[in-house]
């Protein structure tokens, strides 16, 4: 079952499958927590689902993807048995182009990858109740830590990076929410008040520079 848990006002714990119910509340800004299981899934997996009509081989309905081509060493083979030696985020904004068809035809519910995502992602989050999340950049070695094991390894005949990892996590993360399901955007609010701020200081220059006109 889905649970839900506030250790504070603004630290979650989701644990797979996750119900549209469990991340109303969230918004962007909150640190969520991953406990159950992720699927990592970047760029040929998406054009495979939406520009050449192929179903993915791993059910996300309810779960989490990870925008991430993580470095895996084979323990054994013919038991497909894997380790996870770092699992950094990649760029979500590769994605955006697909992002909301994906949203609506898998039913993902968590989706982490680095950086912002756009009005796409937004649109999608909110229609069908989603979260994007941002794992701080950096920290490839510290997020295998909270891989408990490798449990399947899907479209392998893609390479390592793109290959669909599915993972059994304990506490992945932070995670900090990016774009919540009510599709606020917690990167195009910074810009927001980075701009208003840019405005003030470069009113504040131009005094002090006037003399060079």
């Amino acid at each position: 079952m889905s649970t839900t848990g506030r250790a504070t006002a603004h630290h979650i714990t989701l644990t797979t499958p996750i119900q549209r119910e469990d991340i109303e509340d969230i918004r962007i800004g909150d640190v969520v927590f991953l406990d159950g299981h992720i699927t990592t899934c970047r760029d040929v997996a998406h054009r495979r689902l939406i520009e050449y009509g192929r179903e993915l081989p791993v059910d996300i309905r309810d779960g989490a993807i990870l925008h991430a081509g993580p470095i895996i060493r084979v323990v054994d083979e013919d038991r497909d048995a894997f380790e996870v030696v770092a699992v950094g985020p990649t760029t979500s904004m590769r994605m955006e182009m697909s992002e909301e068809e994906f949203i609506a035809r898998t039913g993902v519910r968590l989706i982490v990858g680095k950086g912002g995502m756009g009005p796409g992602t937004e649109a999608g989050c909110a229609a069908h109740g989603a979260l994007h999340c941002v794992f701080p950049a950096g920290n490839a070695v510290i997020a295998a830590t909270a891989v408990e094991a490798v449990e399947d390894a899907q479209w392998r005949d893609l390479g390592m990076p793109e290959t669909l990892w599915t993972f059994r996590v304990k506490q992945f993360g932070p995670l900090i929410v990016s774009i919540d399901a009510r599709g606020d955007n917690l990167f195009e609010r910074q810009k927001v008040v980075y701009n208003e701020r840019k405005a003030v200081a470069l009113a504040a220059l131009d005094e002090k520079v006037r003399y060079i006109r």
